[in-house]
């Protein structure tokens, strides 16, 4: 059946609840236009199946069946029984351009109700509606728990450095304390001008390339030196080698890549910070997860608190205190994560499986 999606729903009251309102902590979920929910609220303005349209920056939708609030920045919808509102809400989730096709307008963009209302949709019978909310509701759950699996995994591995080393922040075991520029020569690259930038050759990772190799472990730059730049900068000792760590400067602070054997790539100066030549009594993994440690991320976090821009300077870096536990104990430490990362990585296999398994049910029913 061909119709609009105005033919489905009941649009509803707009809130006047501003984002910032929003608390960490409440009884009830609190929408955004983000498409991350995270935020929560003591009471409840909508209790009805809904689905929640995002109206600034980007497109975002979410599927609700419980009481909830929204932000100002939001739509929200009830079905009026012409539709199964949840296989709408992944028709929209696969098709997500349809949404973001209608954003307009300079600066912050937004999307408008009367354009949402007027998106074609192909509906199925409701029998099929509902085998594919049926479908899709499953491969989801499955994502999800794959999902918890490393987060769990994750914080393992944070339970057992804490249970080894100890809360970086109170040091109640005692451990010596050094500064990380005692144990590390820590600097940044050598700079590349945009006319030394290639489309192609050896990638040049920009803070939001090093990001998303954090992230996901995928590098898909867009910038590149040449083949030549890159022997040249690695026979003067300029490019990193393996057990290195890269800081990100700007942006999300403090996330730390450990350079692998076989990575080859250069990196944007300024933006990410360069540790090497590491003292022999430290491990490259043990001060990768001590960046993890909010004990001793506050030594830089509440430096930079109600900063305009935030940034991790190399002289605040070479600053920092660390615990510095015997080797011994940072091997074991080291021997234990690399047990770890065998589960992660078989588990995110799995999830890369599952997450392409619902592209093709995407592509399927609603390609």
């Amino acid at each position: 059946m061909n119709t609009t999606l105005g033919k489905l729903f009941i649009p509803q009251p707009k809130s006047k609840i501003k984002a910032k309102e929003g608390l960490e902590v409440g009884d009830y979920k609190f929408f955004t236009s983000s498409s991350v929910q995270n935020k929560f609220l003591n009471d409840y303005q909508y209790d009805e199946e809904s689905l929640i349209f995002g109206t600034g920056g980007a497109a975002s939708i979410h599927y609700c069946n419980e009481p909830f609030s929204t932000s100002t920045d939001c739509i929200v919808v009830y079905g009026n029984g012409n539709a199964n509102l949840k296989m709408v809400y992944y028709y929209l989730s696969g098709q997500i351009h349809l949404l973001q096709d209608g954003f307009k307008g300079a600066g912050l963009q937004h999307i408008s109700k009367n354009y949402i209302l007027n998106i074609p949709i192909d509906l199925p019978d409701r029998s099929a509606q509902d085998k594919i909310v049926e479908i899709f509701d499953i491969v989801t759950q499955i994502i999800k728990i794959l999902n918890s699996k490393l987060i769990l995994l994750d914080q393992l591995v944070k339970s057992r450095f804490v249970e080894m080393f100890g809360d970086p922040e109170s040091n109640a075991m005692k451990l010596p304390v050094v500064k990380m520029g005692e144990l590390f020569t820590i600097g940044s690259s050598k700079r590349i001008y945009q006319n030394e930038q290639t489309k192609s050759g050896v990638p040049f990772l920009r803070i939001s390339d090093l990001t998303e190799i954090i992230k996901t472990g995928n590098n898909v730059p867009s910038l590149y030196i040449s083949e030549e730049q890159y022997e040249n900068l690695k026979q003067n000792g300029y490019v990193p080698k393996s057990g290195d760590i890269l800081v990100t400067a700007r942006g999300t602070l403090g996330s730390c890549y450990i350079v692998k054997e076989t990575d080859k790539f250069y990196f944007q100066d300024g933006m990410i910070s360069w540790m090497y030549n590491m003292r022999q009594d430290v491990s490259s993994n043990y001060i990768y997860y001590l960046f993890h440690m909010p004990g001793f991320r506050k030594q830089f976090d509440s430096t930079i608190a109600g900063s305009t821009v935030s940034y991790l300077s190399i002289t605040m870096l070479k600053k920092l205190e660390v615990l510095l536990p015997p080797l011994s104990s940072q091997n074991t430490f080291a021997t234990f994560v690399q047990e770890i990362d065998k589960s992660k990585l078989a588990v995110k296999e799995c999830l890369k499986k599952t997450e392409y398994l619902k592209a093709s049910l995407m592509q399927e029913y609603f390609g």
